[in-house]
């Protein structure tokens, strides 16, 4: 594909009704690839959607429509997974509630029998109770059949619809041949309750389903209907709805509210919940000049904020957006089921029909091979199939969203519990990226205060944390500086510029130690060497002279602090057999102290690496056969977080980062690191129980039904427990709960 062909392409969603099983997946998934323009397109029967990349067309979203009706299915508007969620939780049961009303009479003696009871209901009224069971409740089998069979496909439906149409058939035959003064044995029950079983079974379902999609609906929840909006001129307050807010409008925040959009403090202070954004329990203080998140929930004081994001650019909106990705998408174990799927209703078809004609062959008659055929037809349903991945993914990226863990891709989900070494930027992730100037020592008796106006000067146009060391240490000692001129950055290097006025005036350079080696300059190995000892970034100020050779004129000692808990982190992921990697521009004593003072072995030291080749590093690593999750946070750790098996991005960095990133982390606490690869081995483990579970209904069930061992109703109740105990299976992931930290980290994090 041309990079022209790519930037025309574009992602639509689209909520497909009908769909009952994973041949039903399958079905629309072929439908919509034959739509002319479409790329790729991605089923979800959990959250009854499609995701379709195609080339922008004018007609496209009609053809995607007609393209999935004509498979015989619904299309609808795209909603969030969890909008249009029912809020009563019996919403859909008055079918099954009919069902079961006209179906428990004719299961009475059935249920009576062992109880020594013998009656039998007469052969019309069991007509009557079951025939509105099979063409009207059951309509909606035999329209999707009659669908799948028109486009040369099985599913779900179909099985039932010829199931229960050949049981309630054979009992016609059987009323219609016997005498008039006989009473015969009819299957009227067996074909309601087969119906009744399935439709409960679905609705089970769709109430499972609400509550895997609860976390969505918490986040929309988060939203605030109306804002404060303080007129700028008259300085009145007026509610506005939230959708109405723009750029720029100023609000009232009082206490107890929810902040309506994201913005900044302008007047007052207060503390501020923000855990259901970030999972962090503690509020955090907020004053003048600081950051609001829209959903977060204002505490004791009031607040007077400017609106600086609103809609689908506010922190909220990408939070749920991330979410909705990860649990449309398709977990890379899906493919298995799909390649199943395709092949899977014609071989149970080839399979009741072997096995009536075996009974007949083996003088069974015709009553008998009927029946077990009709058992194996119903109990291969593939429901559950088609359930037990998509169910899994979004509880599991549901709860995982609400400890603050955003899980942006499904195959990141699926991987990280595979990955056996961790690799760490150091500023920002590590550390607390604030670093500051600690010393400055001069080499040739120069006056200090000039050399660090001349730093000052350099770093004036820089966004660098250590040029913001710099400058804060210029503030505070009171030495004025002029930007310097003709600034230009050398890529993990340094920066260099001109300087017009007073003694310093010529061209300088503050250098990285590598950047002084690559220019020749020497510099005095005695003066270095204790302040590597203490683990501080070194940089050179040079100068330079009028043939371009550059001197030393000082060393300029950085330090940084590492985040409250980042040795216990590291603790956690090396308990769990994992290899932590620390990867830095820092020269290798200094990069090599503050491994030492995170529990990082020095061996597993990465130094004097730059930004451009830190994906190199960690192509490295996987070339040697690693699998590797690499942790960053800035603009320049996103070819490294690309290259990685899982990319893990600290939500406070860039914002390139969490693009690159499978995984965002929403607050800088290191130790949800662990957390992330402890609910993916988590979500897996779901995953493989309930492929396992939903083979294994097939694979016990259908030889069962084939012997004749089962009947078709309890074919049909084994059929519906299947998808039941699918979905309660990944229901559990809800109560998943990190790990609980050790005293010492939960004193330092509060």
């Amino acid at each position: 594909m041309t990079t022209s062909q790519q930037a025309t392409l574009f992602s639509s969603d689209l909520s497909v009704g009908g769909m009952t099983c994973a041949s039903c997946v399958s079905r629309v998934e072929r439908a919509l690839l034959r739509v002319p323009g479409v790329q790729e397109a991605t089923v979800n029967l959990a959250t009854e959607s499609a995701r379709v990349i195609a080339a922008a067309a004018p007609d496209l979203d009609a053809r995607l429509r007609r393209a999935v009706r004509q498979a015989g299915y619904e299309p609808r508007e795209a909603a969030s997974a969890g909008a249009s969620a029912p809020a009563s939780p019996w919403a859909g049961f008055a079918p099954v509630a009919i069902g079961l009303l006209l179906s428990v009479p004719l299961m009475a003696p059935m249920l009576l029998e062992p109880l020594g009871v013998h009656v039998m209901l007469p052969a019309w009224l069991q007509f009557l109770l079951a025939a509105p069971v099979q063409f009207w409740l059951g309509a909606r089998f035999y329209k999707a059949g009659w669908h799948a069979l028109r486009a040369g496909t099985g599913n779900m439906d179909l099985l039932v619809a010829l199931g229960t149409s050949a049981a309630f058939g054979l009992s016609l035959w059987l009323w219609w041949r016997a005498p008039a003064d006989a009473m015969p044995h009819l299957y009227f029950e067996a074909a309601a309750v087969v119906i009744t079983l399935v439709m409960l079974g679905k609705w089970l379902e769709s109430r499972a389903k609400r509550q895997v999609t609860s976390a969505i609906r918490a986040l929309q929840a988060l939203r605030p209907e109306l804002a404060h909006v303080i007129d700028a001129k008259s300085g009145k307050e007026s509610d506005v709805p939230v959708a109405e807010l723009l750029a720029g409008d100023r609000l009232s925040v009082r206490p107890g509210e929810r902040v309506p959009a994201d913005g900044m403090v302008l007047e007052g202070r207060s503390s501020v919940d923000e855990s259901m954004l970030t999972g962090e329990p503690l509020p955090v203080a907020k004053a003048a000049g600081e950051a609001l998140t829209g959903g977060s929930v204002n505490g004791e004081g009031r607040l007077l904020m400017e609106v600086r994001a609103v809609g689908a650019e506010s922190v909220l909106s990408r939070i749920i957006r991330l979410v909705e990705d990860a649990q449309a998408a398709r977990a890379p174990i899906q493919r298995m089921v799909d390649q199943v799927a395709a092949v899977f209703v014609p071989v149970v078809l080839a399979i009741a029909a072997l096995t009536f004609g075996a009974w007949l062959l083996m003088g069974a008659g015709t009553e008998a091979a009927l029946i077990h055929a009709v058992a194996v037809l119903v109990i291969a349903c593939p429901c559950a199939l088609g359930l037990a991945t998509p169910v899994a993914v979004m509880a599991g990226t549901g709860v995982a969203a609400r400890r603050g863990i955003l899980i942006k891709d499904a195959r990141a989900l699926e991987l990280a519990h595979r990955v056996d070494t961790v690799a760490f930027d150091k500023t920002g992730t590590l550390t607390l990226g604030k670093p500051t100037l600690t010393q400055l020592l001069p080499l040739h008796g120069a006056d200090a205060r000039t050399l660090l106006a001349a730093a000052a000067s350099l770093q004036s146009g820089s966004a660098h944390p250590l040029a913001r060391a710099v400058l804060d240490a210029a503030q505070v000692q009171g030495v004025s500086h002029a930007a310097a001129r003709e600034l230009h950055s050398v890529d993990g290097r340094g920066m260099r510029g001109r300087l017009e006025e007073g003694a310093g005036a010529g061209e300088w350079a503050l250098a990285s130690l590598r950047w002084c080696e690559e220019l020749g300059v020497a510099v005095d190995a005695q003066s270095l060497a204790p302040l590597q000892a203490q683990g501080a970034t070194v940089s050179a100020l040079l100068r330079f002279d009028g043939e371009g050779a550059a001197r030393a004129q000082a060393l300029l000692a950085f330090a940084d602090e590492p985040k409250p808990g980042a040795a216990q982190a590291v603790a956690r992921l090396r308990a769990r057999g994992l290899r932590v990697v620390m990867i830095s521009g820092d020269n290798r004593r200094a990069a090599q102290a503050m491994a030492a003072r995170v529990g990082i072995a020095a061996e597993d030291v990465r130094a004097e690496v730059l930004p451009g080749d830190k994906a190199a590093a960690v192509q490295a690593l996987r070339a040697d056969g690693h699998v590797v999750a690499m942790v960053g946070d800035g603009a320049n750790d996103a070819p490294a977080l690309a290259a990685a098996d899982v990319g893990i991005a600290m939500a406070h960095g860039t914002d390139v980062a969490m693009e690159a990133a499978g995984i965002t982390l929403m607050r800088g606490d290191l130790s949800l690191v662990a957390d992330a690869f402890d609910v993916s081995a988590r979500t897996v483990a779901k995953i493989r129980q309930n492929l396992f579970w939903a083979f294994a209904y097939n694979v016990a069930g259908i030889p069962l039904a084939a012997l004749g061992l089962l009947s078709p109703v309890v074919a049909g109740a084994a059929m519906a427990a299947s998808s039941v105990s699918v979905m309660a299976n990944a229901l559990l992931l809800r109560h998943w709960r990190p790990q609980e930290q050790a005293p010492s980290d939960q004193a330092r994090a509060g």
